[in-house]
């Protein structure tokens, strides 16, 4: 059985998350950075999911950000004006890092580069984008996210020592090329729809389109979706809260840090009671860090922001549920990419 409460681990792990996100959030909105969504998130991510920050960690995180920003700066730069092109190199790119996933080797590096990719691979493609800016300031979000969760386990540490990581389970490799292709056959058709479209202000629908496909499996996908679905449901009720609370005061950083910091705080208790990775605790986290990281400014406020997240992502989920499906059946339909023995 669940415990009714937190833990005394618990409470610390929710701590780290609420203290860690804060201040990238802070660092993001004191420097006026570009992308503040790598600053907010990352760390989330960082101290969320992962239960111990050590040096394999870390290595995995930053190989992913150097890998990202060199693969976005060739493809752009050389592939920048042949999307059908762009699209099959890319589905290369998000391939090797799902079959890192499925494998259960380095998976941070495969997770957070399939998204980082994807996400930065649709930003480069507008002429408008300061691709090195871009690439400059994944780098730096995910340099400063190891240094907000190294810190934060050393201010907060475990009372007791953390537990075991869990052993990832022997898969077959019919299963590991299932999975693989399944993500990166979803993921690159979730980036071409948002290319064709020019979906450029839907960051949260496109991640959301890949973390579903997290569990690595169909009915894992299907359970990450219906909480994803009520997490940013959630975390866009929070943002407009705060919106309506704060009235014409949104730009008053002495006010909207403490509140960042409540919800935060609140969501991070629900993600660590679930225990379940992610779940609506967690879709609610990375959604306040999308909308108060990316879109809360002097000039623009949360309302519309925040009802455009919401309406773009449940459409996002239920396309990429059906997709997810279709592709499951047909790989289903060859022993080698059979999902089960």
């Amino acid at each position: 059985m669940k415990p009714l409460g937190l833990t005394e681990n618990g409470l610390r792990q929710c701590l780290r998350i609420a203290f860690g996100a804060s201040i990238g959030f802070l660092v993001t909105t004191l420097f006026d950075l570009s992308y503040g969504v790598f600053f907010t998130v990352l760390p989330m991510l960082l101290l969320g999911l992962v239960p111990v920050i050590n040096g394999h960690v870390a290595r995995q995180l930053l190989a992913a950000s150097v890998m990202c920003g060199i693969e976005v700066g060739i493809v752009a730069q050389l592939l920048g004006g042949h999307p059908v092109l762009m699209t099959m190199v890319a589905f290369l790119l998000f391939l090797y890092r799902f079959a890192f996933m499925a494998r259960g080797t380095a998976f941070l590096f495969g997770a957070n580069g399939v998204l980082m990719l994807s996400i930065m691979l649709h930003y480069a493609s507008y002429p408008t984008t300061d691709v090195n800016n871009l690439i400059a300031s994944n780098f730096f979000a995910s340099l400063l996210a190891i240094v907000i969760a190294f810190m934060m386990h050393t201010l907060i540490p475990n009372k007791a020592e953390p537990n075991a990581p869990p052993v990832a389970p022997e898969k077959s490799s019919n299963r590991v090329r299932h999975e693989a292709i399944l993500g990166a056959t979803v993921t690159t058709l979730s980036f071409l729809v948002f290319q064709l479209f020019d979906l450029q202000d839907s960051i949260s629908a496109q991640a959301t389109t890949i973390l579903v496909l997290f569990p690595m499996h169909w009915n894992g996908a299907l359970t990450y979706a219906r909480k994803r679905a009520m997490g940013t449901l959630i975390g866009v009720m929070f943002g407009l809260a705060i919106q309506l609370l704060l009235y014409d005061w949104y730009d008053a950083l002495w006010l909207i840090v403490p509140l960042f910091w409540v919800g935060v705080m609140l969501f991070a208790r629900l993600h660590v009671l679930e225990a379940s990775g992610a779940g609506v605790g967690f879709g609610a986290l990375t959604t306040v860090g999308i909308l108060f990281g990316q879109y809360l400014s002097p000039t623009q406020d949360l309302v519309y922001s925040g009802l455009y997240r919401l309406s773009s992502t449940l459409v996002a989920i239920i396309a990429a549920m059906m997709v997810c499906y279709l592709v499951h059946k047909a790989l289903n339909q060859f022993a080698a990419t059979r999902f089960g023995s």
